[in-house]
């Protein structure tokens, strides 16, 4: 069985409901780092793995990386997060 693509919210509708995108450790691997997206009710909404991110955005200069970051992201909450 072939699984459904996923599909992500169009920026404005992302920028609606994220409220905050913080920088956290994961909590099943010390080592690894995350960033959670959180909505106006601080409920988590998704998450990201910050190496995959980073590889994702490319290379951009290092005071433009945090731009890119909530950029990529905002561009990629997917659409079941309209339900939380």
């Amino acid at each position: 069985m072939s699984e459904e693509p996923i599909k992500f919210l169009t920026c404005d509708q992302a920028m609606k409901i994220v409220a905050a995108i913080q920088e956290e450790e994961d909590i099943n691997n010390p080592d690894k780092r995350v960033l959670t997206v959180y909505n106006h009710d601080d409920r988590e909404v998704c998450w990201f793995d910050y190496d995959e991110l980073i590889a994702a955005v490319g290379p951009v200069p290092k005071d433009q990386l945090k731009e890119s970051v909530q950029n990529y992201i905002l561009n990629h909450i997917p659409d079941w997060a309209l339900d939380i």
